[in-house]
């Protein structure tokens, strides 16, 4: 594990840590709806609904959650710990229309400040063409008046259908334990969804990646993102959690950034890239091949 160098937490606690544009096919429909393709692959972000992306293809197959049900479908952000504002998800983030500016080749949309916890978040998406990936930035901004401590955190529905997680992390560390059967191969823990009465959530200390295979649609979806260390997410998370309703309908892909501290007026960035590739659903090693090829490219 890795563990951030303190002048770089101070930069991005103030928000002074650049991220790279990169070129963006952005299309409106004039409903709130924006499409952004990169090749083959294409990006809904429904600006009137939380700034969620509703929609992630390539070509025309679909890799999200296409549940209607609240909390069931899409790809969400919110704020770490849970604790602090436990369920439901807080409106302004999670369902409100967030504002929407295209400035040059990257969108922004920005969400209002919520009442009790006194937070705006804003979302950049982009896309990089050379290393075929779609580029989100997240922004935590403290609009209070007072020193706060708080944590990025990426929701990915997916269906539960078919298909496989993984990550690089030991199967003892994954807890609480046996919660999920997960398996051990070709150096990562694999996780076959199954269906449970219960609904059912893991944590891990990953490696700054984590996969999920649509074995129905061939398809492989990898998230980069900073490689923490155990100490560094927020008080009783992780950088690295799967939840799995019950039955046989959804499941979360979630990763978290590190716990920081912001003064008034201070914000956060935290950057995931999103890759969409066809993949080879049968074989382990294949997939691992696959992954580790992402993720070394840069």
């Amino acid at each position: 594990m890795k563990r951030l160098f303190s002048s770089l937490l101070m930069a991005v606690a103030i928000g002074l840590t650049a991220t790279s544009a990169y070129a963006a096919d952005v299309q409106n429909d004039n409903e709130g709806k924006y499409t952004i393709k990169n090749g083959q692959m294409t990006m809904v972000i429904d600006a009137n609904k939380g700034g969620k992306i509703l929609s992630l293809k390539y070509d025309d197959k679909e890799v999200i959650s296409q549940m209607r049900w609240p909390e069931t479908f899409g790809s969400t952000f919110w704020t770490s710990p849970q604790k602090e504002w436990n369920w439901p998800p807080v409106p302004e983030y999670d369902k409100k229309p967030y504002e929407v500016k295209q400035e040059g080749d990257v969108l922004t949309m920005t969400s209002g400040i919520n009442e009790r916890l006194k937070y705006s978040i804003r979302k950049e998406f982009a896309t990089d063409e050379k290393d075929k990936a779609f580029v989100i930035t997240y922004y935590i901004i403290n609009e209070s008046d007072e020193t706060r401590q708080v944590a990025p955190w990426e929701i990915t529905r997916v269906p539960n259908d078919a298909s496989l997680i993984f990550f690089d992390a030991p199967v003892d560390s994954i807890w609480p334990a046996g919660l999920m059967n997960f398996q051990s191969a070709n150096g990562v823990s694999w996780y076959q969804p199954d269906e449970a009465n219960d609904n059912r959530k893991v944590n891990a200390d990953g490696q700054g990646w984590l996969a999920y295979c649509n074995k129905g649609n061939g398809l492989l979806l990898v998230k980069r993102f900073d490689n923490l260390d155990a100490s560094q997410p927020a008080p009783g998370e992780a950088e690295i959690q799967v939840y799995v309703n019950r039955g046989k309908t959804y499941i979360e892909l979630e990763s978290q950034g590190a716990y920081t501290t912001l003064k008034p007026k201070e914000q956060l960035s935290w950057t995931v890239r999103w890759y969409l590739q066809p993949c080879e659903p049968e074989s382990s090693e294949a997939l691992v091949k696959q992954v580790n090829t992402i993720i070394h490219k840069n």
